[in-house]
């Protein structure tokens, strides 16, 4: 902890206000570029540019030339077999999610991790199914083609099976998805993702934990449940699940509790000594080979009517094209699992970047996912992201770079095209076990609930509304109204600021809010009024209110209130009801004067007061003739902190013109200081300054302006106690400047 006056430092300068210290200091001008110039500099293409372009499109030409194999291959290769291994497995169960045939996540986890290592930035995520991502595909399928009754009508859907009819919609959704992706990242706004901020994606991807939980009952309790799509669908699946719980498989109970505790206790025991093991215990894996021994040695499909994974055909299958007609149907809900899917595979890349110390490009990232996504569905995958459990065991296992991705995506080839038939009798029961388990992570998010009510409640509403919204009304919609949450909230949080009165702290040239600090100075007749957020349109007239809280009056009344009496005075010097004296005005008349009727017409009322044709300028804190009563004011200077102000618009500007000028008519001084340049610069250019307003009023400085105002009004200080004055100079220590010449003199330096 630093000592109190360890590093103190002298100042001595010229009071500065922004016009003094622009006539002072030179400023360099800057050519401002126009749109045109910078629609110009982002179209140019020189061979240097263009050299670059493509070393960006292809990021693999930058990290394998300075590719270790020494050092990092035989990593590579661990970590590519076993991310492979847990690749095959979380692509057959993730599947389950989409409703499609097992096999197909199959091709998930081969065709897109190839086309990433080509274009992607990031050297450790694994490519490939991500569980939220195949609901979301999942409730597309469903809601096209259900499990019950006839599908949509769509052209193409004629002489296809069921399974062929969603495989073609799966495809299809996620080659529109691949499109989005590409064409954001082309128009370089993968900025996009910004607006998903953590508290969102923890929230969204805790109700999509959810989801998940309830789509697996029906593998895990061995029951027929139709899928069932949108609004308050978790509500009627829960419905019908209840419904058939007395014919639930017994077996595929007892199969799934004893897959989730072993895998959940190795889980516990792989993170718990994660440094002393050289490669994490691939535990699905091993309880899926156990469990494919057992189901076909003891027959389960045959004796105890346990559904299992089935025909799993080798090789791959022909390409197709996508589907326009199922592009107009699904063209809602594809655009929220292209942001989804690219916002968690980011994430986790920027994790990993960090942590190895590389960068990663967000708008290649979108281009290499899209590119991805697009090839994959051309060969039946569905949309590709990154699993957090997959992408964990790629880095563990020490893979350095995307050729462990590449290896196990041959890994998974080798499943395919030759050893898949050895799945055959694995039951959907350890599929949907396997699956629950993985949600641990998402689930235990709950926990930040409490973290973020002490901390940010409107963080924690966000968190909620998002759950919430997602769990209720499906995954596309609860993403939605996230989003329209966050940014009430943000809205909210700039239209309704913490306003507050500064007040000087004692024997320096800080202010601080007033209210939290007791050794302070608040001169008489001087306020401080921090502004600590942007001004716009929506926000002006909280502004407005909170500035007269702060005073304490209304200007405009006030304002009001003094040129009625003006006009009250006019009248009755005209009628010779009053007279002037030297010793001030003399009421001549003996009867009571009271204001007419006419006086509270309002014209004219919030014009400058004007003092021609009276005989002397009037003290509005004095006594004033003939009963005539208008507020009397302490407040003489209104200095208002701009430092927090970023931005200003049109509204906000003639507001703020609006509300300066009243109190300047009431003769009440206003100061602003430390506007932002650009700021000052769009007022001189809105013609903001007039006879009244003038460029004068801003001052570089908090302390300036104070230091001026006490220049003014000399009689605001107690000149008796110098403890309750306030500092123009500080007599203190230089530091210590180790990197200069020790023998060098450091005299008062003068500003």
């Amino acid at each position: 902890m630093q000592r109190v006056g360890a590093k103190q430092y002298l100042v001595a300068r010229a009071l500065y206000s922004e016009d003094s210290f622009a006539e002072e200091h030179e400023k360099v001008c800057r050519p401002h570029k126009t749109t045109l110039d910078h629609v110009k500099q982002y179209f140019k293409c020189d061979a240097k540019r263009a050299k670059n372009t493509a070393l960006s499109l292809l990021p693999i030409v930058g990290w394998i030339k300075i590719y270790r194999i020494k050092e990092w291959l035989l990593n590579d290769i661990v970590s590519g077999v076993s991310t492979g291994l847990v690749a095959v497995l979380q692509g057959l169960a993730y599947c389950l999610l989409a409703s499609l045939p097992p096999w197909y996540g199959l091709f998930s986890a081969f065709f897109p991790v190839v086309i990433y290592f080509l274009f992607g930035t990031s050297r450790h995520i694994s490519v490939g199914p991500f569980p939220v991502l195949c609901l979301m595909i999942g409730s597309v399928v469903t809601r096209l083609v259900p499990d019950e009754g006839p599908p949509v009508n769509i052209t193409g859907f004629e002489g296809l099976t069921r399974d062929e009819q969603r495989v073609l919609v799966a495809s299809s959704v996620t080659f529109l998805t691949g499109i989005m992706q590409l064409a954001m990242g082309v128009l370089q706004v993968g900025f996009v993702v910004m607006y998903l901020s953590d508290t969102l994606v923890s929230g969204f991807t805790t109700a999509a934990a959810i989801h998940i939980l309830v789509s697996q009952l029906k593998f895990v309790l061995g029951l027929q449940v139709p899928g069932i799509s949108g609004p308050l669908a978790i509500i009627y699946t829960l419905e019908i699940i209840f419904a058939k719980i007395t014919s639930t498989n017994v077996c595929d109970v007892v199969i799934a509790l004893v897959i989730m505790v072993v895998v959940f206790i190795v889980k516990e025991l792989n993170d718990r000594f994660k440094s002393k093991l050289p490669v994490p215990i691939p535990i699905e894996v091993i309880m899926t080979v156990i469990a494919c021994g057992v189901s076909y040695a003891f027959d389960f499909r045959v004796k105890y009517g346990i559904d299992v994974v089935g025909y799993i055909p080798q090789g791959y299958e022909s390409p197709i094209a996508p589907n326009l007609h199922i592009f107009k149907e699904t063209a809602v809900e594809a655009f929220p699992m292209a942001i989804v899917g690219f916002a968690v595979a980011f994430s986790v890349a920027k994790v990993y970047s960090v942590k190895h110390d590389y960068t990663i490009d967000g708008n290649q990232e979108l281009i290499a996912f899209g590119i991805s996504n697009i090839f994959g569905a051309s060969f039946k995958s569905f949309a590709a992201s990154t699993a957090l459990s997959r992408s964990a065991v790629q880095e563990s296992t020490g893979g350095k770079t995307q050729i462990a991705g590449v290896l196990s995506a041959l890994i998974v080839m080798i499943v395919t095209l030759a050893i898949g038939f050895l799945l055959d009798p694995l039951p959907k029961s350890v599929l949907g076990a396997v699956v629950i388990v993985n949600l641990k992570g998402m689930l235990m998010q709950v926990r930040e609930i409490p973290y973020l009510w002490k901390r940010d409640k409107p963080d924690c509403v966000v968190w909620l509304g998002t759950c919430i919204a997602s769990i209720l009304l499906g995954l596309d919609l609860g993403l939605a109204v996230g989003l329209g949450v966050e940014l009430i909230s943000v809205i909210l949080r700039t239209q309704f600021p913490r306003c507050s009165v500064l007040a000087n702290i004692r024997g320096t040239d800080i202010y601080k809010d007033r209210k939290d600090y007791t050794n302070i100075i608040e001169p008489k007749g001087v306020t401080i009024f921090r502004i600590p957020a942007p001004i716009f349109f929506a926000n002006i007239e909280f502004f407005r209110s909170k500035l007269i809280e702060a005073v304490g009056f209304n200007p405009l009344k006030v304002l009001r209130k003094r040129n009625k009496a003006l006009r009250m005075i006019r009248k009755l010097l005209k009628k010779g009801d009053l007279q002037w004296t030297s010793k001030g005005f003399l009421n001549t008349s003996f009867q009571p004067i009271t204001e007419s009727e006419d006086e509270s017409n309002m014209e004219g009322l919030d014009m400058s007061i004007d003092f021609k044709d009276l005989p002397v300028s009037i003290d509005w804190n004095a006594d004033l003739p003939a009963n005539i009563s208008v507020p009397k004011l302490d407040l003489h200077s209104l200095i208002l902190d701009f430092a927090a102000v970023s931005f200003l618009d049109i509204s906000a500007l003639k507001g703020l013109k609006t509300m300066l000028k009243e109190l300047i008519r009431i003769e009440v001084d206003v100061y602003i200081v430390a506007c932002d340049p650009y700021i000052l610069e769009k007022l001189h250019d809105c013609c903001f300054f007039d006879d009244e307003i003038k460029p004068s009023i801003f001052f570089l400085t908090l302390h300036d302006a104070m230091v001026h105002v006490l220049e003014k009004h000399p009689e605001c200080e107690d000149k008796n106690t110098q403890d309750d004055t306030i500092i123009t100079s500080v007599t203190v220590h230089y530091p210590d400047l180790r990197n200069r010449d020790r023998n060098t003199l450091y005299p008062e330096t003068k500003f």
